[in-house]
């Protein structure tokens, strides 16, 4: 076990998520539904190294914000999931959207996904929440919960087909 700084919780919070990587991992997990090492590392926005996702990958599993899971499809494979903890990263990671939004020089595309749960607010981020426990936790869909997570990728997809037609 690894000593900390201080028992405040932005420095705790930080000692996990502080790196540049696992913020992102988790990121593509939860917004891209990439399970699969190989799924992270081939469709990563920002070129992560394979050296450095697997580092992440078993350090966001040791900290308790991803489980890993045997492919039952691929013996040598792992399946990725979010635990509660990740999952109540929705809000902050919203936030940190928004911010990076206002003060920083943002792709249209890559900044859709943030504008949506930014308008969405508070509600918005509870139905996804509650979604990402039934994609991973097993949990029951309520009955006419929203697909957040399938309007968060049509929108991202509209904004790339239109600025591929130029």
């Amino acid at each position: 076990m690894t000593s900390q700084r201080s028992g405040c919780p932005i420095n705790l919070t930080l000692e996990v998520l502080g790196d540049r990587w696992s913020l992102i991992v988790i990121r593509d997990v939860m917004f891209g539904n990439r399970r699969h090492f190989r799924e992270l590392l081939q469709n990563s926005e920002e070129g992560i190294a394979s050296n450095i996702l697997a580092d992440r990958l078993k350090r966001l599993v040791a900290q308790g914000l991803l489980a890993r899971a045997d492919d039952p499809t691929h013996r040598q494979k792992g399946i990725y999931t979010l635990t509660e903890p990740a999952i109540q990263l929705v809000p902050m990671l919203a936030m940190m959207g928004a911010w990076g939004r206002k003060h920083r020089p943002v792709s249209e595309d890559l900044a859709v996904r943030a504008e949506i749960l930014e308008r969405g607010g508070a509600p918005l981020w509870e139905a996804f929440m509650a979604e990402l426990r039934v994609i991973h936790l097993g949990a029951e869909r309520e009955a006419g919960a929203r697909d957040v997570l399938r309007e968060l990728t049509e929108a991202y997809l509209d904004v790339k087909a239109r600025m591929a037609a130029g």
